[in-house]
């Protein structure tokens, strides 16, 4: 049983991982931050969040790619590297791995299920949003 401020720890390091574009931080560096080491970060990460922490960054990445290229005129470079990749090339195919199609594939998909210009669809919200 963790205690409640390795919980409280856990999820702060949760959020400094989901931030995306230049200002990401690399999990060692957000291992130190909290006074643990990498390994023993990592491992307390997954056991909790069912996720590493790489994958979270991933994970938040590629979500806010997602809606930058639903709601935005932005070019998929500009997306690409507003979300802190640095190879349009490594964007594309871990979009595609991940999101099931390609980038431009998915503004063009997205896009037409938009109802009102700077809208996300009724869709694409989670289910537990819309009882709110």
């Amino acid at each position: 049983m963790l205690h409640r401020d390795t919980l409280l720890r856990l999820c702060r390091a949760r959020d400094m991982l989901r931030e995306t574009g230049e200002g990401a931080l690399p999990v060692q560096r957000v291992a130190a931050d909290l006074g643990m080491s990498q390994f023993h970060f990592i491992r307390l990460f997954k056991a909790v969040f069912g996720e590493t922490p790489k994958q979270c960054q991933l994970r938040s990445r590629l979500e806010k790619a997602k809606l930058l290229l639903m709601l935005t005129e932005s070019s998929v470079t500009d997306v690409c590297m507003e979300v802190g990749f640095s190879s349009l090339g490594s964007f594309s195919t871990v979009f595609a791995a991940r999101v099931g199609m390609a980038p431009s594939a998915y503004r063009k998909s997205a896009r037409a299920m938009l109802e009102a210009p700077g809208q996300i669809p009724r869709q694409l919200i989670p289910g537990c949003l819309t009882l709110m």
